[in-house]
């Protein structure tokens, strides 16, 4: 089987992690994907290094590392959209196309004739997704945004490090850009949306998505804590704020992660431990005592814990189904024997490296594929094939646009 979104088309110009993210989506799902780059310099996360991809011979390529994670299935079309002649082409091309993805500041193409109100006059069924900082409208429309400062504003680092009253305590940002990979998924998922309903109106659609819309929305229970309880969360290190003892505990060795979701649960945990008559005690018996108590608990808890090495309190609640597991380093996520049965690292081929391993995608369905066909692309190594098979451009004409530095 294809995949579901197999002959569908999208213009991808968006840059840097959000947007390319969602176009990876859509990719892997079968749509026809070209990413509109500048010529000569590309997307940003080309130069993002290092690491950057080395070739067969052990020398640096022009591309980093970070630029391989978010465009996968793609096909590099290089466009100057400062020239006319450029403009002209993404017009044409978006006439064309199912979807036009891009993360441009708000009217930054508007000055090209190439925001949504111009460009539904050639594609009246066109679904344009444009993703920026904090959106279309409001008072900080025109600013700049960026994960880590939308982390910071969106409340998520007011919830992530250690408490200020701790030994290096301090807001602290997330280790990956979660709030664009969320806006990627967002957005891959409004377009499938607007996708469907198109087919029930014949109608495109404008999509705003703001990154800082989006990490609010995401910040999930503990923005319910605070609008539903009128509690502001703060930070707790690894704890949860709504369940004990969910939490990184230390060991004689190395730490390790405890999650009792449940107070039966937890009454195997106290076996394990060694402390049964805790599963009884009015203190601890149930979650909410647990939360109320937390600091008690846990203390006792890590005197027990530093006694044995993680290895040992692993394979012991593992016998009692007591849900725990290590904090791997990234070579020991992909060393894990559970990884790698459930297929998650890909080998592509490139021209410059020979093998090149990449994340897989994560969804696994019964009967339509997740399509791998496509290498993330060497900057505009396909724009003579695009522009050729999507516009029927002559060869004389693709020369002249490239001695001109349009392509």
């Amino acid at each position: 089987m294809a995949g579901p979104l197999t002959g569908y088309r999208v213009l991808d110009m968006s840059r840097v992690l959000a947007g390319p993210w969602a176009g990876q989506l859509l990719a892997d799902l079968g749509a026809d994907v070209i990413k509109v780059e500048r010529p000569k310099v590309g997307d940003d996360t080309r130069h993002w290094g290092p690491p950057y991809l080395k070739d067969t011979a052990g020398n640096d390529t022009e591309d980093a590392a970070y630029f391989f994670s978010a465009n996968r299935g793609k096909r590099s079309l290089t466009v100057d959209i400062t020239q006319p002649e450029g403009q002209d082409i993404i017009r044409k091309l978006a006439a064309k196309v199912d979807v036009l993805i891009e993360n441009y500041k708000v009217g930054g193409l508007a000055k090209y004739g190439l925001d949504y109100s111009s460009l539904e006059k050639v594609n009246p069924k066109l679904v344009y997704c444009s993703i920026t900082g904090f959106g279309q409208t409001g008072p900080y429309a025109q600013r700049p945004g960026y994960d880590f400062l939308i982390q910071g504003m969106a409340g998520l680092m007011s919830v992530t490090g250690e408490p200020d009253s701790q030994n290096g305590g301090g807001p602290t940002k997330v280790g990956v850009a979660v709030t664009d990979i969320f806006t990627g998924l967002y957005a891959a998922n409004a377009i499938q949306g607007a996708l469907l309903e198109r087919h029930h109106s014949g109608m495109g659609q404008y999509i705003d998505l703001a990154l800082l819309d989006v990490q609010a929305a995401v910040m999930a229970n503990q923005a319910s804590n605070y609008l539903i309880g009128g509690q502001i969360p703060g930070r707790l290190g690894n704890a949860h704020p709504n369940i004990v003892p969910y939490q990184a505990f230390a060991t004689l060795d190395s730490h390790i992660i405890v999650a009792v979701g449940n107070d039966q649960q937890f009454q195997r945990f106290c076996q394990v431990i060694g402390e049964p008559t805790w599963a009884d005690d009015q203190r601890y018996a149930t979650n909410t005592a647990r939360v109320n108590n937390r600091v008690t608990l846990c203390g006792q808890i890590t005197k027990h814990l530093k006694q044995q090495t993680s290895q040992y309190w692993l394979s012991k609640f593992e016998d009692h189904a007591v849900p725990c597991g290590p904090i791997n380093t990234i070579d020991q996520v992909f060393d894990d024997p559970q990884i790698q049965s459930r297929n998650m690292v890909l080998t592509m081929q490139d021209t410059r490296a020979g093998d090149l391993k990449l994340v897989a995608n994560p969804i696994n369905y019964s009967r339509s594929q997740i399509e791998y066909d496509l290498a993330p692309p060497q900057l505009g190594n396909q724009t003579i094939e695009i522009l050729q098979e999507y516009l029927q451009y002559a060869e004389i004409t693709v020369k002249g646009l490239a001695s001109n530095d349009i392509i």
